[in-house]
């Protein structure tokens, strides 16, 4: 009998990439304090790809412990930019904040997935993008929150690359999948080379 598929996350997201995929999973919350985790791995000294893998790791971890003979899929995403982990805006006024700062230079997104498989971590694997974003008037900033609502709150570099997000940028150097948090195809990879989708 095949394990069940659980995706360690609420991400809309990341559920609709795997529906669309035809992957046949659950969806549990995984409730972890990221902020707290990045600020103690950061007082360590852990560079971006290990704070992003840990994060997925407490995510996988957390629901494992629940579900030990099903399959568990934790996920995370960070943004790089000129060396500082940017968090999520808390509002309006801080996305604004967030995309002035971004305006005109170049950022990483780096996407990670841990699967767990008996109650431990049995895959892993971190994916980067780099983003150009362009040059626009406050105009277009102004015009651009006031569309989007708070939608973008929910992404760390305030945008949604899939909506009116696309707009901010001129050039992408990475995967598409990646940029929208889950490093999808190489997921889809393992679920394959396990047997629990169909190849």
């Amino acid at each position: 009998m095949k394990p069940n598929i659980i995706l360690a996350s609420e991400s809309i997201t990341r559920q609709n990439l795997l529906t669309q995929a035809g992957v046949i999973f659950n969806s549990v919350s995984a409730k972890i304090d990221e902020i707290t985790i990045k600020k103690s791995l950061t007082s360590e000294g852990a560079n971006p790809n290990d704070i992003v893998d840990a994060l997925a790791e407490f995510k996988a971890a957390r629901v494992a412990n629940n579900y030990p003979t099903d399959i568990v899929i934790g996920s995370d995403q960070i943004l790089v930019f000129e060396g500082e982990i940017i968090s999520k805006a808390k509002n309006m006024i801080d996305a604004k904040k967030t995309l002035k700062r971004l305006k005109g230079k170049t950022h990483q997104l780096l996407s990670s997935a841990v699967i767990y498989e008996d109650n431990k971590p049995v895959w892993r694997t971190i994916s980067r993008a780099q983003l150009f974003m362009r040059e626009f008037s406050d105009e277009f900033l102004e015009e651009y929150i006031e569309n989007s609502g708070n939608i973008i709150l929910s992404s760390v570099g305030c945008y949604l690359l899939e909506e009116k997000g696309v707009n901010l940028f001129n050039r992408i150097q990475g995967d598409y999948f990646t940029v929208l948090g889950f490093p999808l195809l190489e997921v889809l990879d393992f679920l394959r080379k396990r047997g629990l989708i169909i190849t």
